[in-house]
């Protein structure tokens, strides 16, 4: 694969990655508790592989030529999504000493980032969208081995803006509590409401 296919796959995929949406809203969440950001933004690109190496392997074709499979997957990972969402406004992360202290096990954040990620179904729409578009099957690389290539340019890039955000909320929003209280709720009306379009999509076909 030639340098220009990667650097027009960045500057696409880049773009995906600095618009706020649910990973932003969850590494938000991690900064201000503060030393989890690392196991949180893991767990998101963990997330992020898997999809990549579910549309690699052909399994993204499969599911999206099955209607009532790409249904199921859509409303499990919606449900999930509200479900975080409602949690983020019924229990907002206010920091204080305290909460930093005991921000919880790294192993949570990080199953919960994957979770995140991994039942976005946008994530996985997005990547059966995107990923073929930048293979050539006359490469010297298998279409399958681009794939995976191409993933890995884009959770790098996921990595470096999630850290920044995460580690960025950290440091904004743990000495300003009112801030904080306002962007957690909306972190999780975002995720509400991601969620209720998905539903809502799905109603409508």
């Amino acid at each position: 694969m030639s340098y220009g296919i990667f650097a027009a796959f960045w500057a696409v995929s880049i773009l995906f990655v600095i618009t706020p949406g649910v990973d932003w809203a969850y590494a938000i969440s991690a900064g201000m508790r503060g030393r989890v950001v690392v196991p949180a933004v893991a767990g998101l690109l963990i997330g992020h592989l898997l999809a990549t190496l579910v549309v690699a392997a052909g399994v993204g074709a499969l599911v999206a030529g099955h209607p009532l499979t790409l249904t199921a997957l859509t409303v499990v990972g919606a449900g999930y999504l509200l479900w975080v969402g409602i949690g983020m406004l019924r229990h907002p992360a206010v920091p204080s000493a305290a909460e930093i202290a005991e921000s919880g096990s790294w192993a949570r954040w990080t199953v919960k980032g994957v979770c995140v990620s991994g039942l976005n179904p946008k994530v996985f729409l997005l990547f059966l969208a995107l990923l073929p578009q930048f293979t050539d099957r006359s490469a010297s690389w298998s279409v399958p081995l681009q794939i995976v290539a191409l993933g890995l340019v884009h959770i790098v890039s996921c990595g470096v803006v999630y850290l920044l955000v995460g580690f960025g909320a950290g440091a904004v929003l743990q000495t300003r509590p009112r801030a904080a209280l306002l962007v957690s709720r909306l972190s999780g009306a975002a995720m509400i409401v991601i969620a209720t379009l998905l539903f809502a999509e799905q109603l409508m076909r």
